[in-house]
């Protein structure tokens, strides 16, 4: 896809069976090589607490780190749609508090959507930055920022009653306007139904093959390996190993002397350097 993905681009690849890929990206040369590469969407995710900056979880994480990661971020992009994730504690107060955080991501982290977490609780506030003219995707099923409400990361929507309320949630936020909706941790099945009943593009992660698209943490799939290793995550490449590797040679080259070489060093006239190191030695005999 050589144009710019918009908002309407991704609706209309639901309505054309076209798959969404979706990744995210934290940084300027990582949102550069994703966007080169082809990848529809970048979620600058709130994932960076744990993955960028070591965190135990994604609570910590505040509107300012969102904000400047997200700038840097917009700056490596050319063609793929840039989503930010509203932080905890953003957007739950009220619908005013929300757009007033949406507004700040699309006006100063130069986002081109944002995400948040929840289903009917979170309506209001959908609707409210949606009618700003501001676009909004969803995200259901084990949702981070409620980790200490479900207990830890795990799989939601397996028994029935969970199950319907997964749905009915999505219906909800379809209905307040959000343009695609990210589902996690839940069962394929679940993920196929909620994927065929709604109009809005589906996002799976942990999800199955079914949904309208897929999304993984960069990390992740390139093997940077993190404090939680899902079992949904694929991984494509094992950077961790291969930096130890580049960084272990590095080191050795230093301590043996063998870098910097002759090619990768400066040089200057052997005259100025005889004449100086001359004028040197006399002053110290002095």
């Amino acid at each position: 896809m050589n144009e710019k993905v918009t908002v309407n681009t991704v609706m209309e690849m639901k309505e054309n069976g076209e798959k969404i890929s979706m990744l995210t990206a934290y940084d300027f040369h990582a949102a550069r090589i994703l966007d080169q590469a082809g990848i529809d969407i970048i979620l600058l995710g709130d994932s960076l607490g744990m993955v960028f900056q070591g965190k135990e979880d994604t609570l910590s994480v505040n509107l300012e780190d969102i904000i400047y990661h997200s700038r840097a971020v917009k700056r490596g992009l050319k063609k793929a749609l840039l989503v930010a994730d509203m932080p905890f504690m953003s957007y739950q107060l009220n619908s005013e508090q929300a757009l007033a955080s949406a507004g700040r991501l699309i006006k100063e982290g130069e986002a081109d959507a944002v995400k948040l977490e929840g289903g009917n609780t979170v309506c209001k506030q959908v609707k409210k930055i949606v009618d700003a003219g501001i676009p909004v995707m969803g995200h259901l099923g084990l949702t981070p920022q409620s980790i200490n409400k479900f207990g830890g990361f795990k799989v939601q929507g397996r028994d029935r009653n969970n199950a319907l309320n997964l749905i009915e949630n999505a219906i909800k936020l379809e209905e307040a306007g959000v343009f695609s909706i990210v589902l996690e941790s839940v069962p394929m099945e679940l993920a196929k139904i909620i994927t065929e009943k709604l109009k809005v593009p589906i996002i799976g992660i942990g999800a199955g093959v079914n949904c309208d698209g897929q999304v993984l943490v960069y990390h992740d799939m390139l093997g940077i390996k993190s404090n939680v290793q899902p079992k949904f995550v694929r991984q494509y490449a094992d950077f961790e190993n291969s930096i130890n590797k580049a960084v272990k040679s590095y080191i050795d080259d230093v301590k043996k002397r063998k870098f910097p070489d002759i090619k990768e060093s400066f040089t200057m006239d052997i005259d100025v350097y005889n004449g100086i190191k001359g004028e040197l030695d006399r002053n110290g005999d002095n």
